[in-house]
């Protein structure tokens, strides 16, 4: 593992909490937008407007999220299998940003492009999924500040065991 210093680690986090937030706060925007057209907006309005922040910002944002929080496992001291709530918090963004990229996003640029006559079906998916998705991006931050579940047990072998009796005062069982 490449150490950054303390500076430059810094910076990456800053990094990964703006983009984070960045991202939380245009997935609350689309889900007011699918709101919106729920209770009464026009769709013809709306959607395209929807289209263009799903494809300018929410699909661009998910895979720099992405990216900045595999740079930030791999590079910190978290490490990217050192601890349970990384690895939760990697699966459940990469399944986030294949979901923007492969369904949201073409939704959402479908429902530009038809509007008004976007079928009521496809228009309660346009609130489901950023629901889902700020939910999910709401249990990634509680893993992120909670740090949840510890170290996944290794095997013990030798090594640990001196080294675990060093610490303890205790003899090697």
């Amino acid at each position: 593992m490449t150490r950054l210093s303390p500076r430059t680690r810094k910076a990456l986090l800053t990094l990964h909490l703006v983009t984070s937030l960045g991202w939380l706060g245009t997935d609350l925007v689309l889900l007011t937008l699918g709101i919106s057209v729920q209770r009464g907006a026009d769709p013809a309005v709306v959607y395209p407007v929807a289209a263009l922040i799903g494809t300018a910002l929410f699909a661009p944002l998910s895979v720099l999220v992405w990216l900045v929080g595999l740079a930030s496992a791999l590079l910190t001291p978290w490490g990217l299998l050192r601890h349970r709530w990384v690895l939760v918090k990697l699966l459940i963004t990469t399944v986030m940003v294949g979901l923007v990229l492969l369904l949201l996003t073409p939704n959402l640029r479908a429902a530009g492009e038809l509007g008004a006559t976007l079928p009521s079906r496809d228009r309660a998916d346009l609130v489901i999924a950023p629901a889902v998705s700020t939910t999910l991006m709401i249990i990634a931050t509680v893993l992120s500040t909670y740090k949840p579940w510890g170290r996944p047990r290794r095997a013990a072998g030798p090594v640990a065991s001196r080294r675990q009796s060093a610490m303890t005062g205790r003899p090697a069982r």
